[in-house]
């Protein structure tokens, strides 16, 4: 099992994303620094659109079956799940492109970085 983990991190950090993370030694710094407006904007909206979603829906489904209008959640919901989907869009453009980068960069790393540490317990130690 460790073979394999090694042999697979081998072929992972022949990728260019993850080698470049590699050698810069890609970290979580950024995240430390205080967030713009737009990166604050866009994380409210991502939050949102989850808060807006699934809730919602539910809500309006419970609606719909006391008031006996099928159609009210046959109808609604599907909009409720657009107007969602736009809000996490639109969070996503604002600030999770650069935050999305940074993690993945780093877990990218970090993850390879494990994969190749089994590769170090199968070397014979140096005499």
């Amino acid at each position: 099992m460790n073979e394999l983990a090694y042999k697979i991190g081998l072929r992972l950090a022949r990728i260019g994303f993850v080698r470049s993370a590699i050698d810069d030694r890609a970290d979580l710094t950024p995240f430390k620094g205080r967030p713009t407006f737009r990166i604050l904007l866009g994380v409210f909206l991502i939050a949102f659109s989850f808060i807006a979603c699934w809730p919602a829906i539910s809500v309006l489904t419970g609606i719909s079956i006391r008031l006996r209008m099928p159609l009210l959640a046959v109808i609604g919901g599907p909009v409720l799940y657009g107007m969602s989907h736009l809000y996490f869009l639109a969070g996503m453009a604002l600030s999770g492109a650069e935050y999305s980068r940074i993690f993945f960069r780093w877990a990218a790393r970090v993850g390879v970085e494990k994969l190749l540490s089994f590769g170090a317990a199968r070397q014979p130690p140096e005499s």
